[in-house]
């Protein structure tokens, strides 16, 4: 491989196939069609009423599950292009990474998987799958949305490779993806980046809308290393420009300071461990796309930050603790009288739990406050 000559570790334009065969689009790529199927799914589009951090009633100007996931992309697009890559596959895991989140957030899916504990739990990382290869409901020869191996490879092991599959067949089904992806193998640099996106994007855009709701502010930031540098350049703006002008400034330094570091360190480690094409990144146990050690420590201590000032503040907690219960009433309720809520008789094969969970999962954060008052 000649210098810098990332060209040829992308994941190949010309897709292996799907699980079930179809036509090629005459005017989209593979993974442009990929993209679009997720785009106009019903999951995606209720993404925009779901929590990422704040409960989505609170204020149209927090982020969003949606826009979450359209920041994620943004990023992942940009590292794919510096590097050569399939941008239009980071692109597609970018948009689909969080199909299956509950609502309320990380606290739905903490209690959803309370309520599946005995049936097999729940992961929204799993479901996301189950979503593009199961419940979506668009065509008329299979259910999901039929995508392309490299994208469900790219969802499937976008940590890393999976040593034990059972409990993705007992949540999928077995053999939902006939035998045409290796769980042992590495995931693409695709899937890395669009991974390592999510961290750049809800570390920085948690601060953001952490200091716009007031939960902290930019003297309580100073306290963090790496950041505080970027505090206190713009600190001494505030006299002429908005506090919410400051915050996005942070946010953009922020980001591209991760981004950096995401390149020069993933340039290092593809030097490092020679390699060649793309058949090296699926056999390689490194983690190829990385921050530095100094960006790792940066992220522990801006997570360590974000648990204590925001995801654990008493208004932020008092909201999530009303979500959990909202989702544990619910699981109860529609478990007595299944038939009421569940209509999809596709999905019979599956017990009773799964496809109630299904439906919990699917719900915005409005739908489920409405049904929730309508059964209580």
């Amino acid at each position: 491989m000649q210098k810098n000559d990332y060209s040829l570790l992308a994941t190949p334009l010309r897709s292996e196939g799907r699980i079930y065969k179809e036509k090629t689009s005459k005017f989209r790529t593979y993974y442009q069609r990929d993209r679009d199927r997720i785009i106009h799914s019903t999951a995606f589009r209720r993404l925009k009423h779901k929590t990422q951090v704040f409960v989505n009633t609170e204020s149209d100007h927090f982020r969003t599950r949606i826009t979450h996931s359209m920041e994620v992309s943004q990023i992942a697009r940009t590292l794919g292009k510096i590097f050569k890559l399939n941008d239009d596959l980071c692109e597609t895991l970018s948009l689909a990474h969080d199909l299956g989140h509950t609502p309320f957030g990380h606290a739905g899916e903490k209690e959803l998987n309370n309520c599946m504990k005995n049936f097999g739990g729940f992961d929204h990382n799993i479901q996301t799958l189950r979503v593009v290869t199961v419940i979506e409901k668009k065509y008329y020869n299979f259910n999901g949305l039929n995508l392309t191996l490299e994208t469900l490879d790219g969802l499937l092991k976008h940590n890393g490779p999976i040593s034990n599959n059972k409990n993705y067949q007992n949540i999928l089904g077995k053999n939902i993806f006939k035998n045409k992806i290796d769980f042992s193998k590495g995931p693409s640099l695709e899937a890395q980046f669009s991974s390592i996106s999510d961290d750049i994007a809800y570390n920085s855009h948690d601060l953001e809308d952490g200091l716009n709701a007031g939960l902290f502010n930019l003297k309580d930031l100073r306290a963090i290393p790496l950041i505080s540098d970027i505090v206190k350049f713009h600190q001494k703006r505030l006299k002429k420009n908005n506090k919410e002008l400051i915050y996005r400034q942070i946010t953009r330094d922020l980001i591209n300071k991760m981004v950096s570091d995401v390149v020069n360190t993933t340039n290092y480690n593809i030097k490092k461990e020679k390699i060649k094409n793309i058949k090296d990144i699926y056999n390689t146990k490194v983690k190829l796309v990385n921050f530095s050690r100094e960006m790792k420590l940066f992220d522990k201590n801006i997570k360590l930050f974000l648990n204590k000032n925001m995801y654990n503040n008493p208004s932020v907690l008092k909201k999530t603790k009303q979500g959990s219960s909202i989702i544990r009433l619910l699981f109860k309720k529609i478990k007595e009288k299944p038939d009421k809520f569940i209509k999809n008789n596709d999905l019979k094969m599956f017990t009773k739990e799964r496809r109630i969970c299904d439906f919990i999962a699917g719900m915005t954060d409005r739908y489920a406050i409405n049904l929730y008052k309508s059964l209580k």
